[in-house]
């Protein structure tokens, strides 16, 4: 399940607010047009879409939106209650079957469990199986790698543009050399581009992605867990061997975490006891 990552935006606008803040509190509110340059957006901006034209192809290009897209989303994966599904899956293929197993993916939304699941119920060999499954992780890595380069050149290429622009308004400014009054506020406008440039690089594109980066960690992460419950559930391991194989995937909190949940229902459990 997806939802929102609010880091991302907080952190873009936090960024902003603070160059804001420094430059009101130096220069004060009318200070703030003066960091205003048509000119120096367009040469920053323009060039920068021009390199990553000349540097991917088109369709490479369209995906740099729907990568940027996933910077803004978080998905929502609780390791205890994936490992809890596989303890489940594990005491009903014991007790009735890996045939039954086709019950239980109704409730199953991600489609890399469902597909191991099925592999499973359809009695192919735990080593194909791991085979399989590794394959896709391996070509997840590779499309999130490409998405992710198109940013990380990005990053790249913003600071350059930047200077670009700044080398632009030097040569403009020393054909004005005879005219003194003019040299401050045109050097002031040159070294817009190398703001902006430097801006977007250390504010967006480096920071979305690392953030990608990080994503595709934990997904790999994830799915290797799923990849060693499926072969768990398939060999007809027992649940509570598999339960503590799984455990290894946890942090030493999620563990504590998990401790304190299984206490919890003990005690609900022996109060229901009591009662009857």
């Amino acid at each position: 399940m997806n939802k929102r990552d609010v880091l991302t935006p907080i952190g873009i606008t936090l960024g902003i607010v603070m160059v804001m803040f420094g430059i009101m509190s130096s220069a004060g509110m009318g200070g703030i047009a003066s960091f205003a340059d048509a000119a120096s957006i367009l040469i920053v901006v323009g060039g920068l879409f021009a390199a990553l034209m000349v540097n991917f192809n088109l369709a490479e290009i369209k995906l740099t939106f729907r990568v940027l897209k996933e910077s803004f989303k978080q998905r929502d994966m609780n390791l205890l209650e994936l490992i809890q599904l596989f303890v489940r899956l594990s005491e009903r293929a014991r007790r009735e079957g890996l045939l039954a197993l086709e019950a239980e993916l109704e409730e199953v939304e991600d489609p890399f469990i469902r597909k191991g699941v099925l592999l499973a119920v359809d009695g192919v060999e735990p080593e194909v199986i791991n085979d399989i499954m590794t394959a896709e992780i391996v070509a997840v890595e590779e499309r999130h790698q490409r998405g992710r380069t198109i940013i990380e050149k990005a990053g790249e290429y913003a600071p350059a543009w930047g200077m670009i622009g700044t080398l632009i308004g030097l040569v403009l400014m020393l054909q004005t050399l005879s005219s003194p009054e003019t040299l401050g506020p045109k050097m002031a406008v040159a070294l817009l581009t190398t703001l902006y440039g430097t801006l977007l690089s250390n504010l967006v594109f480096i920071p979305m992605a690392g953030k990608l980066a990080n994503k595709t960690e934990q997904e790999v992460f994830i799915k290797q867990l799923i990849i060693e419950g499926v072969i768990g559930v398939q060999s007809g391991q027992n649940p509570r061997i598999l339960e503590e194989k799984l455990s290894a995937f946890l942090s030493e909190e999620d563990k504590k975490v998990g401790e304190v949940a299984e206490d919890s229902e003990g005690s609900e459990l022996k109060g229901t006891a009591n009662e009857a």
